[in-house]
């Protein structure tokens, strides 16, 4: 058997389940880690508020602390809420007594507004606990208040990240969510006397709750991992990052992070590419459907649900082509084996997630004509008025001609055509919910033109 890296989660119970323990321990589970948790309080919470919060007597945390140290053993820690300075003071004694490597998220406000930790309190978090443990993760209000320093822009950051440094903290990161930037997001790190910055694109969603749980949570898993704490950071930040572009759209307020995003992306790979060699598999064994490839042959794209680019959508590497009466793959679906048919796909599903599949067909009027009785709805783009600007980006008029042509029909069509350009084969892709969905359609096609 491997390792099994441990990883504990000293935090409250958040019962929307988007944040606190729960949102702890789904982190440490997609990073590969065992979780285990001190419940430091049950807060009744949901999207949009908390109303109520019941502390746990401290003898309990400390209890609930020595019972997981002394039997599972604890390779990396994390604290979010401690509501009060007892539960503060038995927190940090047990850290210092077990020498427990801890990541401090120091909670203050819920993402609805409520207190999570008391005004009393914050005295007992800056003098007990941060100078025992080694990585604490503010967010712009959270670092103000821990050094005083209005922290309003990277500088202002780093001036606040230097002085919570000198309470005895090794490193100190403070987050960038709340820092207005030009679309992008920065972290910053300070650590000793070396400042690291890491930074992604902003994303505008309303699926933030538990943001900072799953940060703090992923760091923690990391360092368990035996990650210096710079790489912990960086592969933290972009672990949210999917968690946030993935987030759960449920409640009416700010719906929970998606700890599982990257765990899920990765298991609907396989499932994709097996999918597409369903699809092919249907098409090779069809006689009829050589008649519908083109000259520049065709191309079979499926994304997964988490796509974000064209890495993330399989294709037939050498397209699928015409060999006598029939039609084979020249290879074997790959991530990134497309990007004409993929970025179609992309488009597609930017307006529908459930189109997730394509592939370009020969164009003919007899073949649109055939449209209607089949059931499908095709809509069509002009070549000739693609801005030169897109012009240039080479696999783009694909992705302008499919946003064009769904704008035209006012939702995704089942095709999508155009009659050509100057030195462009007229072209028409049949879009589907899967690959195996697009080729039975194909099929369809190809037979009725034969008919």
């Amino acid at each position: 058997m491997p390792r099994v890296y441990r990883a504990l989660t000293i935090a409250g119970s958040d019962s929307g389940g988007g944040a606190g323990i729960q949102a702890d321990l789904k982190t440490f589970a997609a990073l590969g880690v065992h979780g285990t948790s001190v419940v430091t309080a049950i807060t009744a919470q949901s999207t949009t508020s908390v109303t109520a919060i019941q502390d746990t007597d401290p003898d309990i945390v400390r209890a609930q602390l020595d019972a997981v140290v002394s039997d599972i053993g604890v390779d990396a820690a994390k604290t979010g809420m401690l509501h009060t300075a007892e539960i503060i003071e038995v927190v940090a004694e047990g850290i210092q007594r077990h020498h427990l490597r801890t990541v401090v998220d120091p909670v203050m406000i819920s993402k609805s507004g409520a207190k999570l930790l008391r005004s009393d309190a914050v005295s007992a978090l800056i003098g007990k606990l941060l100078p025992r443990v080694e990585v604490v993760t503010p967010n712009a209000p959270e670092a103000s208040a821990l050094s005083g320093v209005e922290v309003r822009d990277r500088e202002s950051a780093e001036e606040a990240a230097k002085k919570i440094a000198r309470l005895g903290v090794k490193a100190v990161v403070v987050k960038g969510g709340h820092i207005p930037s030009q679309g992008k997001v920065t972290d910053l790190l300070y650590e000793g006397s070396k400042v690291y910055l890491f930074e992604v694109e902003e994303l505008s969603t309303k699926t933030t709750h538990g943001t900072g749980c799953v940060f703090s949570s992923a760091i923690a898993a990391c360092l368990a991992k035996g990650l210096e704490i710079p790489e912990a950071v960086r592969l933290a930040q972009q672990f949210v990052h999917k968690a946030i572009r993935f987030g759960v759209p449920v409640g009416q307020g700010h719906g929970p992070v998606n700890p599982m995003a990257s765990l899920y992306a990765e298991a609907e790979r396989w499932k994709v590419l097996d999918n597409l060699s369903a699809a092919v598999r249907l098409l090779e064994d069809s006689e009829e459907v050589a008649i519908v490839i083109p000259e520049v042959n065709s191309n079979l794209a499926m994304a997964s649900t988490y796509a974000i680019d064209a890495s993330d959508v399989a294709g037939i590497p050498g397209r699928i082509i015409r060999v006598g009466k029939g039609v084979r793959a020249l290879s074997c679906p790959t991530f990134g084996g497309s990007r004409h048919v993929a970025n179609t796909v992309l488009a597609a599903k930017a307006h529908d997630p459930e189109i997730c599949a394509a592939m370009n067909i020969r164009y003919s009027e007899k073949t649109l004509s055939k449209f209607k009785e089949l059931g499908l709805v095709a809509s069509a783009y002009d070549r000739r008025k693609e801005p030169p600007e897109v012009k240039r980006v080479e696999g783009m008029t694909t992705r302008w001609g499919a946003e064009e042509a769904i704008k035209s029909a006012g939702r995704v069509p089942d095709a999508i055509y155009h009659d050509g350009d100057w030195g462009k084969e007229a072209m028409i892709t049949i879009l589907g919910r899967d690959a195996v969905e697009v080729a039975h359609r194909v099929i369809r096609i190809a037979k009725s033109l034969t008919d």
